[in-house]
């Protein structure tokens, strides 16, 4: 069978129509240019060249192989260039886990610095709870997930991707809603409150149980929901407030307010990229060198409890 040397020898001969020539092309010496032609003449079993004139010219067969040559070595090329790509992380798949909570955030983050870094990576997304991207990137179905702290698992890396401050969801109705100041903790003593489940959204649910618990503050919780947009639908009706991140005040609700909260210590909401510590993808290393160039703080490893 013919090698790709031979069908660009074969080419350069068709383009130059001179034995010569060609040989200086492709920076050799003309016998060994010829011996070269004449096995390929052999391998196909057909003359591709007219030698029997000063001027070399294709036969007919040999017009219609040079099409293909070109064809084929096209496609060589693109193949070299695409395994290229694919070694570098420029090209292939990047499989991003995400939390309901989280494409009000860090998703746009990532998909920014995805479409900058790694342009010509197709990116599948999939929205799954917090515990199912963390058994999904274990057994390598996912690459990198968006999830709360802490990660605990031995199997997993994680970085801090972003920090943001609670504000407080009102009805448009309540009083504290027309508060020319920030709301303090304080102010919710004794106030209706949607609350996070214990369960479902444990990193919140303790977050705001140590707010309030420091601030001695004790709010009457009238529903316990793990959406935001879920919470902010209640709020919306009326049922009470609710503390979310800020980037959920994105969430536009006819019927809701949202102010600054100021609490005794500052109360930032973390959101972590979390991989598996073995994973090869290259399309994920690049993208990781960016993010974690971009917020550089200390990666720590941690584990994930939150779905929102």
């Amino acid at each position: 069978m013919f090698s790709l040397n031979q069908l660009t020898q074969f080419v350069a001969v068709a383009e130059e129509m001179h034995f010569g020539r060609a040989a200086n092309r492709l920076r050799m010496t003309q016998p060994p240019l010829s011996r070269q032609i004449q096995l390929l003449e052999k391998d196909l079993d057909v003359l591709l060249f007219d030698r029997s004139s000063r001027a070399v010219k294709l036969t007919p067969a040999g017009k219609a192989f040079l099409a293909d040559a070109r064809r084929l070595l096209q496609q060589s090329e693109r193949v070299a260039l695409s395994v290229r790509k694919t070694s570098q992380g420029r090209t292939g798949i990047l499989r991003v886990g995400f939390t309901g909570g989280s494409v009000y955030s860090g998703l746009e983050t990532v998909l920014t610095s995805a479409q900058a870094t790694i342009e010509d990576v197709e990116v599948e997304l999939r929205e799954l709870v917090t515990m199912d991207q963390l058994e999904a990137l274990s057994e390598g179905s996912l690459d990198l997930g968006l999830v709360r702290p802490p990660v605990t698992r031995p199997d997993l890396a994680s970085h801090p991707l972003l920090r943001e401050p609670l504000v407080v969801a009102i009805p448009t109705e309540h009083e504290l809603a027309g508060l020319t100041r920030p709301v303090d903790v304080t102010d919710l003593h004794g106030v209706d409150v949607v609350m996070y489940t214990p369960i479902e959204s444990r990193y919140f649910f303790e977050l705001l149980s140590s707010v309030f618990h420091e601030a001695s503050v004790a709010p009457v919780v009238v529903q316990y929901m793990h959406q935001f947009h879920s919470m902010l639908a209640l709020v919306n009706l009326g049922w009470g407030l609710a503390l979310v991140p800020e980037s959920a005040s994105k969430m536009h609700f006819d019927g809701v307010t949202y102010r600054p909260l100021t609490t005794p210590r500052p109360a930032q909401v973390e959101l972590d990229l979390v991989w598996r510590i073995d994973n090869e993808n290259p399309a994920l290393a690049r993208l990781l060198a960016k993010l974690v160039a971009e917020t550089p703080v200390d990666p720590a490893p941690r584990g994930a409890e939150s779905d929102t």
